[in-house]
């Protein structure tokens, strides 16, 4: 039997908590595992310009294609965990900037760090509250980004293979756990082919009350299986305090679209 749950897929529940000043999930920053992936060299790419270089890589002697599809993420080299990047940071070009969406975006904080990376970045959130302090506090820091309030699992119907990359964080974890499989096919939707998922999982712990849901490593994997291509994964290099050994920070490649798997609850 499924355990009695709030009603955290429809916006009125989230538009309360914010008239509450119930909001503690909100860092007030973006996000520190987004941040230090950044800061460590980590980058998306434009599906067109990941291709152009996968060309001139197979057409130069000696050399061999980029690994990734179009849409993949250059970022650091692969290691067992996420934890010990260190490089210099790096910034998309600035005549194909990739397209992120960012679901349950809240005020924003990520969005705008990511547009000041110089990406095209559309934020998307439950509740107006929400979404329209996004847009005051990125007007007030000359900050170009997208804001729609959006109930998350009805993006494909107006955004299906739009961007290049999804950055999640506390959404996973918000809505019923009963529909993380529907979320995933969501980010999968609206990803182009070969599109990349950076996830930080949160919270890595046991027990069903929530939000936030608790979360574990299995039950992401199931929930990404026969969608997504597991790239690499593991502990983020930086949390806020309060979260540290609680995250998983996970990037994935969108995977062609066959038969549903199994669920991820």
């Amino acid at each position: 039997m499924e355990p009695d749950r709030p009603p955290v897929s429809t916006p009125a529940f989230w538009e309360g908590l914010y008239a509450a000043g119930e909001d503690g999930w909100d860092l007030g920053e973006p996000a520190p595992p987004l941040a230090a992936w950044l800061a460590n060299g980590g980058r998306f790419e434009a599906s067109g310009l990941s291709a152009d270089r996968s060309i001139a890589a197979r057409s130069r002697p000696g050399s061999s294609a980029d690994r990734g599809s179009a849409g993949a993420i250059s970022g650091p080299p692969p290691m067992k965990g996420l934890e010990g990047v260190h490089a210099s940071p790096a910034t998309p070009s600035p005549l194909v900037p990739a397209r992120i969406a960012v679901p349950g975006a809240g005020r924003g904080h990520d969005a705008r760090l990511l547009a000041r990376h110089g990406y095209q970045v559309t934020a998307f959130d439950f509740a107006e509250a929400a979404t329209d302090e996004a847009r005051r506090l990125a007007a007030a820091e000359g900050v170009a980004i997208t804001v729609e309030a959006r109930d998350v699992f009805t993006l494909a119907r107006d955004h299906a293979g739009a961007f290049d990359a999804v950055w999640e964080y506390t959404c996973f974890c918000a809505i019923d756990p009963a529909r993380r499989r529907e979320y995933v096919e969501v980010l999968h939707a609206i990803l182009k082919a070969g599109g990349i998922l950076l996830a930080c999982f949160y919270p890595l712990r046991d027990g069903t009350d929530g939000p936030p849901f608790p979360v574990s490593r299995e039950a992401v994997d199931r929930a990404l299986a026969g969608r997504f291509a597991v790239l690499e994964a593991g502990p983020p290099a930086r949390s806020a305090e309060r979260r540290r050994g609680l995250e998983w920070l996970v990037r994935a490649r969108r995977e062609p679209a066959g038969p549903v798997g199994a669920s991820g609850r």
